[in-house]
């Protein structure tokens, strides 16, 4: 399998995008069944990282050239229909021509989202193609976070599609034997929320998902749902919040620890346990969010990534491919009535 990598996305390309993807191929072994490593932007600037940080091309890296590049400020549906070849669209077109399986990019989330409507359109049967993102939780199981900025305004019937894909996920990649599900409103009880999510309670209840219930806000962290389903606009506030008190804490505890020289001390010896407290928060090793509903595999990561987690993107992508995740999400949802067609992207 190939996997194409948005070389010119993210607030650090293409430094540590193409570091990620040499990085990637040096370790292809690990990456089982991926045999090339396709680097898409602009190739004298590939070209002129790879001299710098040693990267050779070969059998298990190539580039693919796109002359433009689309910006985090953009307008997504916008931009990706008046620059036809920039790279978050030729690698789509990777995907879609059956030349790779998957693509990871570190740019704008939105014109992904639009590309790959574009380019792929959606599983059969989908009615809207969510965003799914891991995230760390008291335990040793990472929950997933369903959708986390697709769809601001949604359906009942979309988040049960939500549950059914993110289940398939959890289980194929996460390795969640029946994962539970949870709908996130603001009580447990069955009557609390809105009018939309009272439905989908009813709805998750029939759907064949292993259906828990509700969870508020303050379950989310203990690590007793496998995935979290909500509609973007508030898994987006839930996500970028979450990110927001991980980097205050870490500041506060910073602040204090310098305040007096027996706090310096205390630091010293709490360095390895801070040291593994901060590797359970790094959202790098996590492989960035997913877009799940399209075929193929769509893995977006934060824009701040740096080459490790480009890395980790590759591996998760890798590990959606080998567990046939769009075609068990297409099995799954299948028997459902087929959906609306997607309204045009803003």
């Amino acid at each position: 399998m190939r996997i194409a990598v948005d070389i010119m996305g993210g607030d650090y390309a293409p430094r540590e995008t193409v570091r990620g993807c040499v990085e990637a191929a040096a370790r292809i072994k690990e990456l089982k069944g991926v045999r090339q490593i396709v680097m898409v932007g602009q190739e004298p600037a590939i070209r002129s990282e790879l001299d710098r940080c040693g990267g050779k091309l070969g059998e298990s890296l190539s580039i693919v050239h796109a002359s433009e590049t689309i910006g985090m400020e953009e307008a997504p549906a916008a931009a990706v229909r008046r620059k036809r070849d920039n790279s978050i669209s030729r690698c789509l077109e990777l995907l879609g021509d059956g030349e790779a399986q998957a693509m990871v990019s570190a740019g704008n989330s939105g014109a992904v989202s639009a590309a790959a409507l574009f380019k792929l359109g959606r599983i059969k049967g989908v009615a809207r193609p969510a965003i799914a993102c891991v995230l760390p939780t008291r335990t040793a199981r990472p929950m997933l976070l369903i959708d986390a900025g697709a769809n601001t305004d949604c359906e009942a019937e979309w988040l049960v599609q939500f549950a059914i894909m993110g289940s398939v996920y959890s289980q194929a990649v996460l390795r969640r034997d029946k994962p539970s599900v949870g709908l996130l409103s603001i009580g447990t009880e069955d009557s609390k929320g809105n009018e939309m999510t009272k439905r989908a309670f009813s709805l998750l209840k029939q759907s064949g998902v292993n259906f828990r219930g509700n969870v508020e806000g303050h379950d989310l962290f203990k690590g007793e749902t496998d995935v979290v389903v909500c509609d973007g606009f508030v898994g987006n506030v839930v996500l970028k919040t979450t990110e927001s008190v991980a980097h205050a804490i870490g500041s506060w505890m910073k602040e204090e620890f310098v305040r007096h020289p027996i706090r310096m001390l205390g630091a010293m010896l709490l360095k390895g346990a801070l040291k593994a407290m901060k590797m359970r928060m790094d959202p790098e090793l996590y492989g960035g969010a997913v877009l799940l509903g399209v075929p193929g595999v769509c893995i977006v990561t934060h824009g701040a990534s740096t080459h490790r987690a480009i890395f980790h993107a590759i591996r998760v992508g890798a590990v959606a491919i080998a567990n046939d995740v769009s075609q068990v999400i297409a099995s799954r949802i299948g028997g459902q009535t087929a959906a609306t067609p997607a309204p045009a992207a803003n």
